[in-house]
């Protein structure tokens, strides 16, 4: 495995390892009633909540290869960006064959 390759299956897995601790919270916050459902600040947190999500899984993706490709490592940006969403879909692909199989 090269260190490119290597570097791709930490991206994706440090993005797959935040969406499971925001989905674990938003599975056990709504079993704990965490906040009043009808405040108005509830759609405001989850908007924060979405925009920071956005901001740190699209630079865990995107931000070394955009570095690398800036720096004028094209191909090699292109490589890193390549491995890190082949490693992110079959960790997708994994997810969605457990949810199959755990809710027959």
């Amino acid at each position: 495995m090269s260190q490119l390759q290597k570097k791709g299956f930490i991206n994706a897995s440090l993005t797959a390892l935040y969406i499971v601790a925001v989905g674990i919270f938003m599975y056990y916050g709504s079993l704990i009633k965490i906040g009043r459902a009808n405040m108005f600040i509830v759609p405001i947190a989850m908007l924060l909540l979405f925009v920071f999500s956005a901001a740190l899984t699209g630079f865990l993706i995107f931000g070394q290869p955009a570095q690398m490709y800036v720096d004028g490592k094209k191909k090699e940006a292109i490589s890193l960006i390549t491995y890190t969403l082949i490693s992110f879909s079959a960790i997708t692909l994994v997810a969605l064959i457990l949810l199959i199989l755990f809710t027959r």
